[in-house]
C-alpha cells in the first residue's frame, strides 16, 4: 500500500471507536428509555441511518484504498479518489447526527445536506476509481 493510503487506512480505522461508541449510546437510548429517542421517530431514524452508513462506509473506504493503489490513474487523481471515498463515512453520519441534536427536534435542520453532500463525494470518487481500474 501507498503510504498516503496508510494514512488515510489509519485515520479511518481511528473512526471505529466512535462507530462503537455510537452504538453502545444507541443502546444506552433504548434500554434506558432516554426521552428523545424511542419516542421521537424521525430522531430515531435518522440516528440508526447515521450508525449502519457510518459502519458500511468506513469498511467500504478502507477496502477502496486497496483498489486505488492499482488504478490506472495520475497521482493527483488517486489522491482525489482516495479523499472523495474517505470522507463519506464522516459527513454523511455526521449529516444524519447532527440534523436531530435535540431531543425535541421533529424535522431535520440544515446539516441534513451533509447527507447528500458526503454520497455526492462517495459516487464522485467511486466513479473515478471505477475509470481508473478499466
Amino acid at each position: 500500500m501507498s503510504p498516503s493510503s496508510l494514512s488515510t487506512a489509519g485515520i479511518l480505522l481511528i473512526t471505529v471507536p466512535a462507530v462503537a461508541f455510537g452504538g453502545v449510546s444507541l443502546l444506552a437510548h433504548i434500554m434506558r428509555g432516554i426521552p428523545g429517542y424511542m419516542d421521537n421517530p424521525v430522531r430515531r431514524g435518522l440516528w440508526r441511518a447515521g450508525h449502519a452508513h457510518a459502519g458500511v462506509l468506513v469498511l467500504f473506504a478502507l477496502v477502496a484504498l486497496l483498489y486505488i493503489d492499482r488504478a490506472d490513474l495520475s497521482g493527483g487523481l488517486k489522491d482525489l479518489s482516495r479523499i472523495l471515498i474517505a470522507v463519506a463515512p464522516i459527513l454523511m453520519p455526521l449529516g444524519f447526527f447532527l440534523s436531530v441534536v435535540r431531543p425535541s427536534d421533529t424535522k431535520p435542520n440544515r446539516l441534513i445536506w451533509l447527507v447528500p453532500a458526503g454520497g455526492v463525494s462517495l459516487g464522485a470518487g467511486t466513479l473515478l476509481l471505477g475509470v481508473g481500474l478499466l
